[in-house]
């Protein structure tokens, strides 16, 4: 438990940031089809080397990034829609992983992998996951500025500088690494949550994206806390007692978050 605790708050504080850019890009579904699509390399890397946290990785990168390039690509090619195509392809990414994990046996609790367990974090995965905390968050500063700009304003962008493409290929790297170091603890399936719930809820907080970044690091900790804790205590999942609990601080900071809120919005239910 005190494994999943520092890795989950240390994952949170750079799934957060990730979070809050998915949005402010239009991309908040795409975080939730790659998701899915790391299912295939995960198993197919299961299946040739075991539990290995270096195998697993690397088989969910590789599969997560060739979901997302393979979705622009038929995008160019035939005018699809990228959301559409991912739409397309993530269920088949899902139904593969899932299917190539059930032939697996009992070698592997299926529940455990696609919902999370604080108990398969280990030291190795412990490691892992600071480390990859910590590489997000220093790649994220080094590419904070053209990221802002590319999502606010990215015809700006081009005319002044040619780092908006290398700034959204970075960008998705760190996406796909994160949702993969994430799923042992956290879950294949859930930990999308943990990256989106957090940045949506400090959207209704602040206008400010430093604060935004900051709030959705916070956020998301405080959940992995009281989630393991829930977890523990009543004998639960870890993985949707974290995203249930980011849930509720969403839809809390809907009803009152001072940025638009619903109280905002209706001031006249303040009064009721």
């Amino acid at each position: 438990m005190r494994r999943a605790l520092f890795g989950g708050i240390a994952l949170a504080c750079s799934a957060g940031p990730l979070g809050v850019f998915l949005i402010l890009r239009r991309m908040s579904l795409i975080g939730d089809a790659i998701a899915h699509g790391i299912l295939p390399g995960t198993a197919l890397a299961f299946w040739l080397f075991g539990l290995s946290l270096p195998a697993l990785t690397i088989g969910g990168l590789i599969a997560g990034l060739s979901m997302a390039g393979l979705s622009a690509w038929i995008s160019r090619r035939t005018g699809l829609r990228e959301d559409a195509s991912l739409a397309a392809l993530y269920p088949i990414s899902l139904a593969s992983g899932v299917l190539l994990l059930g032939l697996g046996g009992p070698k592997l609790d299926l529940i455990h992998l696609l919902f999370g367990s604080a108990l398969a974090v280990d030291t190795t995965t412990l490691n892992g996951m600071l480390g990859t905390s910590v590489l997000s968050l220093l790649l994220l500063v080094l590419i904070y500025r053209a990221l802002a700009l590319d999502s606010l304003d990215p015809l700006f962008l081009r005319s002044v500088s040619h780092f908006g493409a290398l700034a959204h290929g970075v960008f998705l790297t760190l996406v796909v690494l994160n949702l993969v170091i994430g799923f042992q603890a956290i879950g294949a399936l859930m930990v999308v949550g943990l990256m989106i719930l957090p940045a949506a809820a400090a959207r209704f907080w602040s206008r400010q994206l430093p604060v935004l970044l900051l709030l959705a690091a916070l956020f998301g900790a405080t959940c992995v806390w009281l989630g393991l804790l829930l977890s523990y205590y009543a004998n639960l999942p870890s993985g949707p007692c974290i995203v249930l609990l980011a849930g509720f601080l969403y839809v809390t900071s809907v009803v009152i978050g001072p940025v638009r809120g619903l109280l905002r919005s209706f001031p006249s239910l303040t009064t009721i």
